[in-house]
């Protein structure tokens, strides 16, 4: 199990040449690199200065706003307590965000098995790639002369850099993201554990991707279980032994079990992530 703590962590402050604008962030967790289920989860704050054209990825996010509003166009807004499921090969945007947005995102590969870069396979191809060209709005543009498309997503030149080959994307699952608003599901007892009550908002694809909060009152316990990421939006107590308390980030991989013992009314997003080694 991975554990860390957002409020004892310093923000680092990245300007992603691909995109428009900076990020501030804290990286609370991440899987293992070159796997198919790579994964990275952040606690990320935009300016009004961030900018990201319409696009899609070969991998999957969530994203659940924590503060401020951040924008999608067409797609539609995501206010303080919304949660979004954006698919691999699914379109999405253009982004834009207010000046106080704060997004806990987990970027992860997706069920296709097209996996997802680290963040350092991406800051070399990134500087790379400018010998050959400039990133702007988004788009990277080929400098006169140089081999490939003239104009593309900047995710898919660095991508397309890293592994040598052209990025071929997944055929869609969904035609859109979906975008899920919590307060309105129902919270339902969870069996076998007394003083627990969840909300699962959401499950996607044949590999086990799926959405939940879990409600544990002061002094109830549960099992955390499998390839899961869990985010405490309010609380205090224990994951797997560990003290958690809010802002708090753990993980679990497959086969691993935490047992969550609260001290204080908490709330908990469970994120499961893609099951490769299997059978459904």
């Amino acid at each position: 199990m991975q554990i860390t703590h957002a409020r004892r962590m310093e923000e680092t402050v990245r300007v992603h040449k691909h995109r428009e604008g900076a990020f501030i962030f804290k990286r609370l967790l991440t899987g293992q690199p070159g796997s198919p289920g790579n994964f990275v989860l952040e606690l990320v704050r935009t300016t009004n200065d961030f900018f990201s054209p319409r696009h899609r990825h070969n991998f999957d996010q969530f994203r659940y706003q924590v503060e401020g509003r951040f924008d999608f166009d067409r797609n539609g807004r995501m206010k303080p307590g919304s949660l979004g499921y954006f698919p691999e090969a699914t379109p999405y945007g253009p982004q834009t965000s207010d000046e106080h947005s704060l997004t806990l995102t987990l970027q992860f590969g997706g069920a296709s098995g097209s996996g997802y870069m680290a963040a350092e396979q991406i800051e070399l191809a990134t500087a790379e790639l400018k010998k050959h060209g400039h990133f702007e709005k988004g788009l990277f543009h080929r400098n006169e002369g140089v081999e490939g498309k003239k104009s593309v997503d900047g995710y898919q030149a660095l991508w397309e850099h890293v592994n040598g080959r052209p990025l071929v994307y997944p055929q869609p699952r969904f035609h859109d993201p979906v975008m899920m608003y919590p307060e309105n599901y129902e919270w339902l007892p969870v069996a076998g554990a007394p003083g627990v009550t969840g909300k699962r908002v959401g499950a996607f694809g044949e590999r086990g991707t799926e959405a939940r909060f879990l409600k544990l009152d002061p002094g109830a316990s549960c099992d955390f279980t499998g390839r899961s990421v869990g985010f405490v939006l309010d609380g205090a107590g224990e994951a797997g032994g560990e003290v958690y308390e809010k802002h708090t980030a753990f993980s679990c991989e497959s086969g691993e079990t935490a047992r969550l013992r609260a001290s204080a009314p908490t709330e908990i997003l469970a994120l499961g992530l893609p099951e490769f080694d299997v059978a459904t």
